[in-house]
């Protein structure tokens, strides 16, 4: 089993930047991918970045050049940090980890950008 602890979420105005967190436990060994994804209401889930255990990332179109997904093994935590906040990007920010056999998510944190 894998346990994963988002935190950063927040109030922030157009234009602003966060930086979410994402800390695993557990079976770290065994994860080979994670990524962060958002759920605003009424939508469905949709990745928002990605990176490998090799580091190769991937992104949402919506979010290149403005997000970075970035991944720090000796602490197994994965980062995302987030500038240019636009209001779309409103939503519920989960935390995902792959292994070879299952998938494990966050419990989410909420990232709001309005004036």
């Amino acid at each position: 089993q894998v346990q994963l602890v988002e935190s950063g979420g927040g109030l922030v105005q157009p234009g602003g930047s966060l930086r979410l967190s994402c800390a695993a436990s557990g079976s770290i060994l065994r994860i080979v991918n994670m990524g962060w994804y958002r759920q605003a209401p009424g939508k469905q889930r949709e990745l928002v970045a990605a990176i490998s255990s090799g580091g190769s990332t991937n992104y949402a179109d919506s979010v290149k050049d403005r997000f970075t997904i970035s991944r720090d093994n000796t602490k197994n935590t994965v980062y995302l940090q987030m500038n240019s906040l636009k209001p779309e990007d409103t939503a519920v920010y989960y935390c995902k980890a792959t292994s070879t056999s299952s998938s494990y998510w966050g419990q989410g944190t909420q990232v709001t950008v309005s004036s």
